[in-house]
């Protein structure tokens, strides 16, 4: 085990998962897509360093480093920093500047650093000082509610809050969701019918360009469990 991990959900509507864990030795995963952008908070001795990770529209590979301790908050669809745009950060990173041992700068203001039992009142902190805010159109169109505003207008604000679009989005989920069918033990070519797949070679393309691995091989992973 390279890596030992903890991870929760939340009532916060403005959270969609925390996660927290040590690493026990370098290593480099292949992380799939995610629509979700986070707040990384890393120590390794006494160096800490905080990262502002956009969401991702292929899998990424990240260096891990031994002895590291992490801190994950990862978002809801639809939150947003008007201070950091993170459609800016699709498929990378931003680091943000330390201020003491315990701080960081964000927004010319030193914030503590966030624990796993307290992230919370953490992120209901950067609301309350409007360095997170809501899109509420992100949740709309994922929900197909009509819209009262132009496709340009729409597409425009979704694309600020994300970084991606509506489409890629549901693509990203439709490759995860089959992942989890074929881990599950479905067949390949009952996960293409009912994910809506043109054809197997479509399904292909799909998880490995957002999983990092193809049916074949999730197929024969889930046959060894």
């Amino acid at each position: 085990m390279s890596a030992v991990f903890e991870g929760r959900s939340s009532d916060s509507p403005y959270i969609h998962m925390i996660w927290r864990g040590h690493v026990d030795k370098d290593y480099q995963p292949v992380c799939p897509a995610d629509p979700h952008w986070n707040l990384l908070f890393t120590q390794r001795g006494k160096h800490i360093n905080v990262k502002v990770e956009g969401a991702t529209d292929q899998t990424i590979q990240k260096h891990n480093f031994e002895g590291s301790e992490f801190l994950v908050i990862r978002f809801k669809l639809g939150m947003y920093m008007p201070v950091i745009p993170v459609h800016h950060l699709l498929n990378t990173n931003t680091d943000l500047p330390d201020a003491s041992s315990h701080s960081f700068w964000l927004n010319g203001a030193s914030w503590q650093l966030p624990t796993f039992e307290n992230v919370e009142t953490f992120v209901e902190r950067l609301v309350r000082e409007d360095v997170l805010a809501v899109e509420p159109v992100v949740n709309s169109v994922m929900q197909e509610e009509e819209q009262n505003v132009s496709f340009r207008t729409v597409r425009r604000r979704f694309l600020q809050a994300t970084g991606l679009t509506p489409k890629i989005i549901q693509q990203i989920n439709r490759a995860q969701q089959a992942s989890d069918l074929l881990q599950q033990g479905v067949s390949i070519l009952d996960t293409v019918y009912q994910l809506g797949y043109s054809d197997q070679p479509h399904m292909t393309r799909s998880l490995k360009r957002f999983i990092g691995t193809t049916p074949a091989q999730l197929a024969r992973m889930s046959a060894a469990e």
